[in-house]
């Protein structure tokens, strides 16, 4: 990947601390010209924090800003202080973790703002543009969530994390469309690392998403199992495919089980009698 200018690390040394990644993969995000800032706001769900991307130079560009917190808005700051300014930021998905931090970010620097909805300046579409990004649309998460390519990186927010699997949001069509996405991600050849919105990069990208595709088949196929076997209730259905998930992470689950239960609906092979995990649906 060429960079119009090259990287500066003098000038980084005061924002990286401890969310600079370490040995060679630093100096592998180096020839990306990539920074990642985790915010400090570790949980189960958000695993050791959530990710902000600082990319490129004069001017730098952000994609999600992150949680509002005073110490990460401040090295976010300075990070694109030291890159010479904000062209502007992105969203991958408006989920507060990831946004909450972008008013601050761009009112600072009078950037734009780009998202899939809501109040923002570029609105994201498949294969719309936006700074050095191209949008890619993968609903699932969240209906408005789009990953995004620039030279080599593929920011994948909650699409796919560095460790672990991700929730699949109850409304009609996302787990469809959530597998049809990461499919069409396998596909390109136009990125070579995976820049997650939580956990580490991803270095062997087309291997990740194959094992994404894979884990959602295989939670599938042992619902249907335990379908044909009589399970019915939610209960029941919990314990036999998502029995290795934690308690504090079940609610989580519930959500990615009627996600999955609507696609067999929508497929036509869900059983009859089959409980319904209950709560408002969203397009979240």
């Amino acid at each position: 990947m060429s960079m119009s200018h090259p990287p500066d690390p003098d000038a980084e040394d005061a924002v990286n601390g401890e969310n600079s990644e370490a040995g060679s993969e630093a100096d592998l995000l180096t020839h990306y010209d990539i920074l990642r800032l985790r915010a400090p706001n570790p949980g189960p769900v958000t695993l050791s924090g959530t990710n902000t991307w600082v990319v490129g130079r004069r001017p730098a560009w952000v994609v999600d800003p992150g949680p509002l917190i005073e110490e990460h808005l401040t090295r976010l700051y300075a990070a694109v202080d030291a890159r010479g300014g904000l062209g502007g930021a992105v969203l991958t998905h408006d989920h507060r973790d990831h946004s909450e931090a972008v008013d601050p970010l761009v009112e600072r620097y009078s950037a734009p703002i780009a998202g899939g909805r809501g109040a923002v300046d570029v609105q994201l579409g498949e294969e719309v543009r936006f700074g050095p990004f191209e949008a890619v649309a993968t609903p699932g998460h969240a209906a408005d969530h789009f990953a995004l390519v620039a030279d080599g990186a593929c920011f994948t927010g909650d699409a796919v994390l560095g460790e672990g699997s991700v929730f699949i949001s109850p409304y009609r069509g996302a787990m469809a469309g959530y597998l049809l996405a990461l499919t069409r991600l396998r596909l390109r050849e136009d990125f070579n690392v995976l820049c997650p919105g939580h956990g580490p990069p991803v270095w062997d990208a087309h291997t990740k998403l194959e094992e994404y595709v894979g884990h959602r088949i295989d939670r599938e196929n042992h619902l249907i199992v335990a379908l044909g076997e009589g399970a019915r209730t939610v209960s029941e259905l919990l314990g036999a495919v998502w029995s290795d998930v934690p308690e504090q992470l079940r609610p989580l689950a519930t959500a990615t089980l009627a996600a999955h239960l609507d696609k067999l609906e929508e497929e036509q092979i869900l059983p009859t009698g089959v409980e319904r995990p209950r709560f408002e649906r969203t397009e979240w």
